[in-house]
């Protein structure tokens, strides 16, 4: 027998429809088996699926549905739509009961067969609820109709869910951090094909391959995927990010060096452009036996289409990037999801979980001091660092064959070089900035200057559901080819001297090394790049620093040597032959180079950390 209500329903009763036309109150109440738990009352609700356990007092199965007369406990569990990614309908097997202890002290085991179905979800654990974990409960009853009812009505609601994605565009480095890229999607493919959810898979073959495919492919092509995945760590969600933005997202450049001691106006005066233009250089990729397509597979046809291109606008709240981390650093990952997980980035992708990243577009007027050429653009989703940070993506090239301990061996050897550089950089203020240090001050003063004792700083770190990030603002470019109306006005600042580093962080940058990041108040989507100027100090005060930045808690802004800025664009040139920037963990090249930040100018399947 079933109960609904107070009252007593037939085993081979058919379910209500969960929601009745204009009556979502409605549920759809019936009892099943648990596996390992015993018999419940099932309850469908709008919002997922609630049971609470019955206890039984008899066992008379001729007399009795199942296993007897039942009440219902004050014993309750849940689990939401939301994290529900997955319903499967298993067929005729064994169910387990629960194993109880009887008077006499045996053990009963309650077990029998019957027609079951899988509920798939994601599990978070209270003490670290940023670290998902993929679960299962089997429900059984005796009867098949039943059974097959309520598969059919969840997943008829997890198919309207139209945020999640239904079909991918996957990359994977092969060769990303330990050379493990292949054997992870192995590992986290399966919670896709149980999601139902259909995935192209591409085995990048060389460096800049994944960039050129997204170049390549019509933009009819590609809207024909929910989003785009990267198997792979920073540098290579780096070049996805260059493929897809180059030749589709129109803006004007920021104003080059000569320009930037002028107050803002309405728009740059520069035209609108979408530049496809870079230097990556050849490397030799070892495929690994996988079961996976290779890079020579085609997304789309290579052929010209007749028919014009539609556009593909930026920002796309259809369109989504993801990530699963496979990388030496993958602070992206750890910024948008709290955890540096494949599994738990898997999930997010699944679910369709969504967050808005800003991006900073780098514009290079020249590569060296004697070059002459035309404007060449990037785009850095979490960092882009010159000096200190340039020397260490340099250095550690040349120990590519250690995998990713090289920026450990390369970081130590440039520290103890301790190089720094003439350059101007230039940026626009905003009142709510509050600097660590007066940006006019140059490295003259360093012999008189008492440079440093931290003290703790007063932050708020960006999390899931973010105030800040979640504003409605128009101080800062939402992805238009111009500047905001509240930005015109604004004036330029100036800093002059010599640099041990010039760094600009999109996001805190968190990772293994900093577990607090360059940045620990930075946030995902506040239109705003962080500009960290590092002047030239004595060697231990800048070891001091870098301590700092290791420790959590830590406060590697408070010194006096170091310029924090809060800015939404800047420009810089060096004094020196040439410069060299690290984007994203790739270099790039610039001996005079201009930024600017778009507030959320893309989507990425995650929620933001949620501790």
């Amino acid at each position: 027998m079933e109960r609904k209500g107070n009252g007593l329903i037939g085993d081979n009763s058919h379910p209500n429809p969960p929601f009745p036309d204009g009556d979502e109150g409605s549920v759809l109440s019936s009892n099943f088996f648990l596996d390992h738990v015993g018999e419940v009352v099932l309850t469908h609700t709008a919002d997922g699926l609630s049971w609470k356990l019955v206890e039984s007092l008899h066992y008379d199965d001729d007399k009795f549905s199942c296993l007897g007369l039942k009440f219902v406990s004050d014993n309750k569990s849940e689990v939401n739509f939301a994290d529900v990614y997955a319903v499967d309908f298993i067929d005729w097997g064994l169910v387990h009961g629960s194993v109880l202890a009887s008077a006499e002290g045996s053990i009963l085991d309650h077990s029998s067969e019957m027609y079951r179905f899988t509920v798939h979800f994601v599990h978070k654990a209270k003490t670290q609820p940023s670290l998902w974990t993929p679960s299962v409960y089997t429900f059984g009853h005796k009867n098949l109709e039943i059974c097959k009812t309520w598969v059919n009505q969840i997943n008829a609601y997890l198919n309207v869910e139209a945020k999640r994605p239904k079909s991918l565009l996957v990359f994977i480095h092969p060769r990303s951090g330990k050379g493990q890229g292949c054997r992870i999607w192995e590992a986290v493919a399966p919670l896709f094909s149980q999601a139902k959810v259909k995935t192209k898979v591409i085995v990048t073959e060389r460096a800049g391959h994944a960039r050129d495919i997204l170049a390549s492919i019509t933009n009819r092509d590609l809207s024909l995927y929910d989003g785009v995945v990267a198997v792979g760590g920073d540098g290579f969600f780096n070049e996805i990010l260059n493929g897809i933005l180059l030749p589709r997202h129109k803006a004007s450049y920021p104003p080059a060096p000569a320009d930037s001691m002028h107050p803002v106006e309405s728009e740059w005066k520069v035209s609108i452009h979408n530049v496809e233009r870079t230097i990556l250089e050849p490397s030799d990729y070892n495929q690994d036996d996988c079961p996976l397509l290779t890079g020579s597979e085609h997304v789309g046809p290579q052929s010209p289409n007749c028919e014009q291109d539609p556009e593909f606008p930026f920002p796309n709240e259809m369109f989504r990037f993801g990530i699963i981390p496979a990388g030496s650093t993958d602070a992206i990952v750890i910024c948008t999801t709290g955890a540096r997980d494949p599994v738990t980035s898997a999930l997010h992708i699944i679910l369709g979980k969504r967050v808005h990243l800003d991006i900073a577009q780098l514009v290079r007027w020249k590569e060296t001091h004697a070059s002459n050429e035309e404007p060449c653009v990037r785009y850095a989703a979490s960092f882009a660092g010159y000096g200190f940070y340039g020397d260490v993506i340099t250095e550690s090239e040349k120990y590519r064959w250690m995998g990713p301990k090289r920026y450990d061996y390369a970081g130590t050897k440039v520290f103890l070089q301790h190089r720094s550089y003439e350059a101007e950089v230039n940026y626009l203020e905003v009142e709510s900035e509050t600097e660590s240090s007066s940006p006019e001050t140059g490295p003259q003063d360093n012999n008189t200057t008492v440079w440093c004792l931290p003290k703790k700083p007063d932050r708020g770190s960006c999390r899931a559901n973010c105030v800040v990030c979640n504003s409605k603002s128009d101080d800062t470019m939402v992805g238009p080819p111009s500047l905001a109306p509240n930005l015109k006005g604004l004036k330029w600042s100036r800093s002059k001297g010599r640099f041990l580093s010039v760094g600009a962080a999109v996001i805190s940058c968190r990772n293994e090394k900093a577990p607090d990041g360059l940045v620990a108040d930075a946030h995902l989507s506040d239109g705003f790049l962080h500009l960290i100027l590092i002047k030239d100090c004595p060697h231990p005060f800048y070891l001091w620093h870098l301590i700092q930045l290791a420790r959590r808690g830590g406060d590697p802004l408070d010194f006096k040597f170091v310029e924090h800025h809060k800015t939404p664009a800047f420009t810089f040139k060096s004094f020196g032959k040439e410069g060299v920037w690290n984007v994203d963990g790739e270099l790039f090249l610039a001996h005079q180079l201009s930024a600017q930040v778009f507030r959320g100018l893309i989507s990425l399947f995650a929620t933001g950390p949620l501790e």
